[in-house]
């Protein structure tokens, strides 16, 4: 896939999210840079939709007012990211058709993919962060699944122990939710 961009200068967030659609990539903007990459395959579309639903029923048995989404756009305070799940606030949620603010973000998740590992692992944590995003997960399937929940102090994200397939994931925040890592790979 060759993709072209008639481009002059540093990339600014209205010209990104002026792009037209294209479900092949994903398009992000850091420091006035495009970031893109490929749609991600089964394994991690598998994975993303089970979590997808798992984050939805967890965060409508306890009322919260929240919304869960696959891929939208957050702008952050160097450009724009796409992470593979957020957790927003419902009523921006509404106020905000395009793009979303990070602090309207309750979480965020990423699923590492062969193309993805290094920014889901150095990147795009230290950006959430310095968002002031509270909660970033990391969902590894190779070479087990495995969940990495990470909480904002001081700043940055302090890793809990990586939670495993076999066992059970309980998390209190940002709502109570259980679930095996193993859950979100299996056929």
């Amino acid at each position: 896939m060759s993709v072209a961009f008639s481009h002059a200068g540093p990339w600014t967030l209205d010209a990104v999210l002026a792009l037209p659609e294209d479900t092949s990539q994903r398009v992000e903007l850091v420091g006035g840079q495009l970031m893109m990459s490929p749609a991600p395959g089964l394994p991690h579309q598998r994975a993303s939709h089970r979590l997808h639903v798992l984050l939805e029923q967890a965060a409508e048995a306890v009322g919260a007012d929240v919304e869960v989404f696959e891929a939208i756009n957050i702008v952050v305070p160097d450009g724009l990211l796409i992470p593979d799940l957020a957790v927003i606030d419902a009523a921006a949620a509404e106020a905000s058709p395009v793009a979303v603010p990070a602090h309207d973000v309750l979480a965020v998740v990423e699923i590492a993919s062969p193309s993805t590992r290094v920014t889901d692992r150095k990147l795009k944590p230290t950006l959430y962060a310095a968002a002031g995003i509270e909660h970033y997960w990391r969902i590894e399937l190779e070479p087990a699944p495995r969940l990495l929940a990470s909480r904002l102090r001081n700043g940055s994200y302090t890793d809990q122990p990586p939670l495993l397939a076999g066992a059970v994931a309980r998390l209190e925040e940002p709502f109570p939710i259980e679930f095996d890592p193993g859950s979100l790979a299996r056929r």
